[in-house]
């Protein structure tokens, strides 16, 4: 397996493991707390579809390496050249590269969020995404795309209501303000929060549960539950609003400047 590294040690940015039929999937650049590089944003879907496609994997565990789960995508870049909001991930709202709204691949196989610090934003829409979440007690939930100056486009405004009701979404939206592990528990974001060390033995014995389980039966009840809830219209018009702002409004520079105070509010809270 090759993967491109920006690691000081030269490990990969995105790491992949496989044992009791499940595989982890983690985020790792840990200096940068997991922040979506676009090198990050090629490795996740190539590692999900590797996951898919394998005949000893039944389910998909995602986390990150400490302290972060992720922090949405690496503002450097985007304040800079851009490129990882345009680079085929969908993080632009557009259909991604696999021609499907959101950051994965079309997946039949369960995937659990472990998240094992803060998820903000992309990060945030990431866990979004997944099929239930596992918090550690250190985790933390926010979605701060008003602070940066970006749109959502990984579907944030439809999973977030679903998720814990439309006026909790919008405080969290219009404020920037974050949840704790505690907070997202009462709200139904989160199934179970859990010690720190034990976040992933705990996931991997949800996920053993469902490895015991039939699994057409378990896929086709999750493409069942898909059809229910993907309400479509609501990607639409999120993506529709997305390009709007992005040819109206979206600055580089806005975002480099905004970077510090953004970075500094967070680490208050």
């Amino acid at each position: 397996m090759s993967d491109s590294k920006d690691q000081p040690n030269e490990q990969p940015v995105v790491l992949f493991d496989v044992s009791e039929r499940i595989a982890t999937i983690t985020f790792n650049r840990p200096a940068a707390r997991n922040a979506l590089s676009s090198e990050v944003l090629r490795l996740l879907p190539l590692r999900l579809r590797e996951a898919e496609t394998r005949d000893d994997v039944d389910v998909v565990i995602l986390t990150g390496a400490d302290p972060a789960f992720c922090a949405g995508l690496d503002l450097k870049e985007l304040g800079s050249t851009a490129a990882n909001l345009g680079s085929g991930s969908g993080a632009d709202g557009r259909p991604n590269a696999d021609g499907v709204r959101g950051p994965f691949p079309p997946m039949e196989k369960p995937v659990i969020g472990a998240i094992n610090g803060v998820a903000i934003t992309g990060g945030f829409e990431i866990a979004l995404n997944c099929d239930f979440l596992v918090a550690s007690e250190r985790a933390k939930f926010g979605d701060t795309h008003a602070r940066v100056g970006v749109m959502p486009g990984w579907g944030l405004t439809v999973l977030l209501p679903q998720a814990i009701g439309v006026r909790r979404a919008r405080e969290m939206s219009f404020t920037g303000n974050f949840l704790d592990a505690d907070e997202a528990l009462a709200l139904g974001l989160a199934n179970h929060v859990v010690p720190h060390d034990d976040l992933l033995p705990f996931t991997r014995r949800l996920a053993l549960d469902i490895v015991g389980n039939d699994q057409a039966g378990v896929r086709r009840i999750r493409r069942t539950y898909a059809e229910i809830h993907a309400d479509r219209a609501g990607w639409e018009t999120e993506a529709r609003d997305g390009a709007e702002w992005r040819r109206t409004m979206f600055s580089a520079d806005r975002v480099a400047a905004r970077r510090a105070a953004i970075q500094e509010r967070g680490k208050s809270q």
